[in-house]
């Protein structure tokens, strides 16, 4: 019936979903699987997400266990919190890498959960849980967080936040590990043949921060320390004040989206739900942008990834292989330096997020890193020029009879500023570029019950550095991320429908450094995933169903290479490839700039 008809995503997804009260940690799925017994498999299989492995020092690790925790009805209930020392057992107190390892076992029916990691309300990683089976599942997540090496180095509380439901349907306890694995660092030497401004340029793009201050939520708390964006014009801040001998500043923002906006992506233009007297439908249209402001100004953006968790928009596809960034959702860096100047004056200021067209509901933090001038104990600096931080230029072409058409939205943003700052290497000019390209084409048909989705979102960021010498340095990211959907369902009467799905979801990124030296390619990925999944279902039963996945995954650098071909289906594994191999293919830049 038109006046109840739901969009095709959501439909199925309505039929996966039992409604709780109100809360974004529960990434809702209440679809029976009971009746898809993976034959002849009795025994807990390893999910996985397809990434590199962390290239590790040979040197031997210094490796602490920080968290056993079974996290079973722990929704709305104080995260869980462990005491944190660094090493005592290491020789030595410079480490080469230093990796995050989260494990997990669950055994029942369960939901999948987003959880975070916190370490001085600093976010170390943010995750979606695996969905268990009846024999149990197990899955690791490994991550490096040598960026956070000066917060690892002092006394803090690790907290967790995993809010869980266990009653007498949803059985499943999650089982979970934390460790962090030290690797010490052999003795190198320091760049030369440069001035002390230019070494510093190059030293503070090549280390780590000196300083990680949190911009999240304070303890007590009965949920995650992220702040909870609701709506378009809900606005989230934190204060925080820094030390006056800093010289570069960089944010780090973590996002991600739940309830009636974890398919953002796939929602209808409001008009289309108006003529369509459509009612409990999640609209505002697909576009969504992450808007940081400094002191209420305009500092940054974030355009994220189409993160799929491991119960979304067709659980068949996910078994054992994970969507793209599901286990180690990604974060994005804000360069604040330009900025820097403002935030000399000893006084307390303000980062503030919110998202535009949001829906509820949003988990927003981010963490700021700080490089400080050991030989000063003040610099000073000055925002130089700031402009095009007007809200983006959005387009939106809509065509459509009845519950049928075609949505096309499109929109760009430039972010630009420029500062200096001085300290006792000499002055720096910073300017920072943020370009950002969207384009979603939607096709509605069959009175609503097909629905096509593509999606492309391209980001550039580019950070120069320039000493009064005149020496350059720039570090230019190109990011890319393409997606599409169809997705059909078929009546078949008698209360059964077939829901058939094919997905394709990609993940480019390449890096760039120039200096004075010349140009060269830190690194390329591309990451691209295709699914292809059918469910029958009969009322919020799974009555049958197949899903399988492949992917490809090329991760190029001068210093490590890693390609992996997959493909999955149905909890086995078809094939299986990996290489270390570098390749000489290049990324077509033209794809991935704006």
């Amino acid at each position: 019936m038109a006046s109840s008809i739901i969009p095709l995503l959501f439909f199925s997804m309505f039929l996966l979903h039992q409604l709780f009260p109100c809360n974004a940690s529960i990434h809702r799925r209440s679809l029976d699987e009971s009746q898809i017994v993976k034959n002849n498999i009795s025994h807990p299989v390893t999910y996985f997400e397809v990434t590199k492995p962390i290239k590790l020092p040979k040197t031997r690790p210094c490796s602490q266990h920080i968290l056993h925790h079974d996290f079973g009805n722990t929704l709305a209930k104080p995260p869980v919190l462990a005491n944190y020392t660094p090493p005592l057992n290491c020789p030595s107190r410079s480490f080469a890498k230093i990796v995050l390892e989260f494990h997990a076992t669950c055994k029942g029916r369960q939901f999948d959960r987003i959880f975070g990691v916190w370490l001085g309300g600093v976010e170390l990683l943010r995750s979606c849980t695996a969905e268990p089976t009846k024999d149990g599942i197990v899955w690791t997540v490994k991550k490096d967080i040598t960026r956070y090496n000066s917060l690892l180095m002092t006394n803090q509380t690790l907290t967790v936040y995993m809010g869980n439901i266990v009653d007498s349907t949803y059985t499943g306890v999650y089982h979970v590990d934390i460790s962090i694995h030290f690797y010490p660092a052999k003795e190198h030497s320091n760049v030369h043949t440069l001035s002390n401004a230019d070494k510093l340029v190059v030293h503070s793009y090549d280390s780590k921060a000196d300083l990680i201050l949190p911009v999240s939520r304070n303890l007590p708390l009965n949920d995650g320390l992220w702040f909870e964006i609701q709506n378009s014009t809900d606005v989230h801040l934190k204060e925080f004040k820094i030390p006056q001998n800093a010289y570069r500043a960089v944010l780090e923002v973590y996002v991600s989206p739940h309830e009636n906006d974890e398919f953002w992506y796939t929602n209808y233009a409001n008009e289309y739900i108006v003529a369509n007297n459509l009612t409990d439908v999640p609209g505002n249209g697909p576009f969504r942008e992450v808007i940081v402001s400094l002191d209420g100004n305009v500092v940054g953006a974030v355009w994220p990834f189409t993160v799929v968790y491991t119960g979304g928009i067709n659980p068949l596809l996910w078994r054992p292989i994970t969507a793209i960034r599901s286990f180690d959702l990604p974060s994005y860096d804000i360069e604040l330096t330009p900025s820097l100047g403002t935030l000399l004056d000893g006084r307390t200021h303000e980062l503030s997020f919110r998202v535009e067209n949001a829906l509820n509901v949003w988990y927003i933090d981010a963490n700021l890193h700080i490089w400080l001038d050991k030989h000063s104990e003040k610099t000073e600096g000055k925002l130089f020029k700031k402009k095009n931080t007007l809200p983006p230029s959005v387009q939106i072409l809509s065509n459509f009879t009845g519950l049928n058409g075609t949505f096309l939205t499109k929109s760009s943003r430039l972010i630009t500023s420029t500062g200096w700052v001085r300290s006792s290497y000499g002055k720096i000019m910073t300017k920072s570029t943020q370009e950002f390209l969207y384009t979603n084409f939607m096709v509605l048909g069959n009175d609503g019950n097909s629905q096509i989705v593509k999606q492309t979102i391209d980001c550039k960021d580019n950070v120069i550095a320039k000493t009064a010498s005149s020496y350059v340095h720039s570090v230019t990211t190109l990011k890319s991320f393409p997606f599409y959907l169809y997705s059909e369902s078929i009546d078949q009467g008698n209360g059964t429908s077939t829901v058939i799905t094919n997905l394709t979801i990609g993940f480019a990124e390449k890096r760039v450094k120039t200096s004075d030296y010349g140009s060269s390619v830190i690194s390329s990925l591309n990451n691209k995933q295709k699914g292809q999944a059918t469910m029958v279902i009969k009322g919020h039963l799974l009555v049958s169903g197949v899903g399988s996945t492949q992917q490809e995954y090329e991760y190029d650098s001068s210093r490590y290479c890693y390609h992996r071909s997959i493909s999955s289906s149905n909890y086995t594994i078809s094939y299986d490839k990996e290489s270390n191999k570098c390749s000489r293919r290049k990324v077509n830049e033209q794809q991935m700039v704006v």
